[in-house]
């Protein structure tokens, strides 16, 4: 049995026992999250995609903790304009596991 979810602007395909690296959210370590943007969900009858949404569906997952991703560098340059500009960014993350899904 699996779903696909929505968060953070991004759609994932999970399954029980799932560990998703996603877009960070606003709960504690070791609190729990539901996920009401079921897209669709496979049972043993079938697939059942929502239009947009599965009525009723919901997936339940664990915060396990929240992180930052690796650097990477933004580099704008103009050539021979004396131009350049170095930035670093680390996009912040929430690593979560899957624990239920509800159809």
């Amino acid at each position: 049995m699996y779903a696909i979810i929505e968060t953070g602007g991004k759609q994932y395909k999970v399954q029980e026992g799932d560990v998703l690296f996603i877009e960070k959210l606003f709960a504690g370590e070791g609190e729990t999250v539901t996920f009401d943007q079921v897209i669709a969900v496979s049972k043993d009858s079938g697939l059942v995609a929502g239009s947009p949404l599965v009525a009723g569906a919901s997936v339940t997952a664990k915060v396990e903790k929240h992180g930052r991703g690796e650097k990477i560098i933004v580099f704008k340059y103009k050539a021979k304009k004396n131009y350049r500009r170095k930035q670093g960014h680390r996009q912040p993350y929430t690593k979560v596991v899957i624990e239920k899904i509800q159809a």
